[in-house]
């Protein structure tokens, strides 16, 4: 599918943002070098615990919403990241024991983890593939063996586009990711944006450690990822701000999705 090796070497000697992003998380799944870069990072953005949480709140409850009130049944999950608590199988199957969820990642440490991404309830699925964002095609040819492309599938890309350095590019691979899901689908996303003077500091921070960028992308760019798409009500916001639990009290944070339909 590409030519990309997921038994190459794991450097534990750079950091990198899936073992960072588990760490902030409270996972043990990363190394010393991630542990002093988030630490590093935190310094600089000290809420950045606090949006890494708020994230995985948002995740549990798009994809509690999707499978429960939208009756999805499918979901294609790329740039899973490590397990840590609720993963996107378990939230789904939790509401529709009958999901089938397909993971995609290209982190080699991801692939040693995805015996836990594949615990499957009995009456569902999952599955795990190794590829990457940059071969669209090669991803949803891979799904197929598990998703049925006849009915609907919740796409997503959840803190992911930012790794994709150009803009332009990543339009184009969520477009093409878009345009082979059926009618009826859903986008489900968040990114962290460029609203934040010590967010945009510590990022570029953590840049030029060696790791993968992150570019923050502002509101706007963000919203153009759901072109052509039904939005669903609160539109794009901050993801403390989307359909919070009754009687919580939200703070915004800088990190900003939505859900949309393809009509």
């Amino acid at each position: 599918m590409n030519s990309w090796d997921p038994q190459s070497h794991i450097d534990a000697t750079v950091p990198h943002s899936a073992r960072i992003w588990n760490y902030w998380l409270g996972g043990k799944d990363n190394y010393e070098v991630d542990r002093e870069a988030g630490d590093a990072y935190r310094k600089i953005a000290p809420n950045i615990e606090t949006m890494a949480r708020a994230s995985r709140a948002y995740l549990i409850r798009t994809v509690t919403f999707v499978a429960g009130e939208l009756g999805i049944r499918q979901f294609l999950d790329i740039g899973t990241g490590l397990p840590t608590y609720d993963n996107t199988h378990q939230v789904a199957q939790r509401a529709a024991p009958e999901s089938r969820i397909v993971y995609v990642d290209n982190d080699p440490l991801v692939l040693c983890h995805a015996r836990a991404l594949l615990n499957s309830g009995p009456d569902g699925a999952t599955d795990y593939i190794a590829a990457d964002l940059y071969e669209p095609a090669g991803i949803i040819e891979a799904a197929r063996t598990i998703l049925d492309f006849d009915k609907p599938v919740a796409l997503m890309l959840m803190g992911i586009l930012g790794h994709i350095q150009d803009y332009e590019e990543a339009k184009s691979i969520v477009r093409r990711l878009q345009a082979a899901l059926p009618s009826g689908s859903y986008f489900v996303h968040y990114d962290a944006t460029d609203t934040d003077a010590e967010l945009k500091r510590a990022q570029e921070g953590y840049d030029d450690t060696g790791a993968v960028p992150y570019v923050l992308r502002s509101p706007r760019q963000i919203t153009a990822y759901y072109e052509g798409l039904e939005l669903l009500e609160p539109g794009i916001v901050s993801c403390p701000l989307w359909r919070p639990e009754p009687g919580t009290d939200p703070q915004p944070t800088d990190v900003y999705g939505g859900i949309g339909r393809k009509r």
